[in-house]
């Protein structure tokens, strides 16, 4: 049968997909000259700082004390370059205005770069401690390497760092698209505006939500599929779920919560307080509580 009996059918539904109706909100217009955040340059950022923060274990596997800062060097050079172009896609896509050509948005761009390139240090500070943590917690590591090289909250916890750090400067896009790219690798899905303390770890990691608004302390441990989200959207006069209140739960210090369980809503579990697996929690949990399920005969 002759393809051309079908032409028309095919021009109908090109147009239909050309309408604006079907597009409304999804249709990113590209403006000449504008560039858009790429994730395929994003996810080679990611390893250049997972290599500057993480040296042999991430990068080339040859470097070695005589090396290292050749290669440090190298990378933080590369890992500049890429960023600044990248922040500057982010800034053009999230704005109205036409701004790669725009000299202000370029310098910002090299600026946001350079100033989150200067956190580095400190990033690899908390990092450490995250480190630590995984190991103190867990009986069956061998090593601070075998953390490093093979869990994934500590791939998961790197890139939140560095979105976290990104957010801070207050640069657009970039971090969700670093998060979401660990959450598809790590199966942990952590919001970058979350704040996180020192010493912050989580055993085997997957299926764990952390949301936006979440805060937590230091020395906090979470196991498998914990939730940290919010309840129902409280709603506007005109119906429209309003964004950006606090809505998610704060752990305060050295507190444990269990495989499977669920905080929900901007409640306070307070210092040293266990959470006991598969729960439901909705109301503050006092300092040093201990909670588990209830036992029926």
């Amino acid at each position: 049968m002759s393809p051309s009996k079908y032409t028309h059918q095919l021009a109908q539904t090109v147009t239909e997909l050309s309408g604006t109706d079907s597009l409304q909100g999804l249709f990113h217009e590209h403006r000449d000259g504008d560039p858009i955040p790429s994730g395929k340059v994003l996810q080679e950022i990611i390893e250049l700082c997972r290599a500057i923060l993480f040296p042999g274990f991430y990068g080339k596997s040859t470097v070695n004390s005589h090396t290292l800062t050749y290669h440090i060097g190298v990378n933080t050079e590369r890992l500049y370059g890429l960023l600044s172009e990248q922040i500057l896609a982010a800034l053009c896509f999230s704005s109205d205005e036409d701004c790669a050509t725009c000299e202000t948005r370029k310098e910002e761009s090299l600026d946001l770069a350079a100033r989150f390139i200067g956190r580095l240090p400190d990033l690899r500070r908390i990092l450490a401690t995250d480190v630590e943590a995984a190991y103190n917690g867990d009986p069956a590591a061998e090593s601070y390497g075998e953390i490093i090289s093979c869990y994934p909250i500590i791939k998961a916890l790197t890139n939140y760092r560095i979105a976290h750090e990104l957010v801070m400067l207050g640069v657009p896009l970039i971090p969700r698209i670093i998060t979401e790219t660990a959450h598809s690798e790590t199966g942990i899905d952590i919001h970058p505006g979350a704040r996180i303390g020192h010493h912050f770890t989580i055993d085997h990691g997957t299926g764990v939500v952390i949301g936006a608004t979440c805060i937590i302390g230091n020395h906090v441990k979470l196991y498998q599929g914990v939730t940290l989200g919010a309840k129902s959207f409280p709603l506007d006069e005109n119906g429209n779920p309003i964004k950006g209140i606090p809505r998610h739960p704060i752990l305060e210090d050295e507190v444990i919560v269990y495989a499977n369980s669920t905080i929900l809503g901007r409640i306070v579990v307070g210092r040293g307080a266990t959470i006991g697996g598969n729960i439901w929690v909705t109301e503050d949990v006092p300092a040093g509580a201990r909670l588990v399920q209830k036992k029926y005969k």
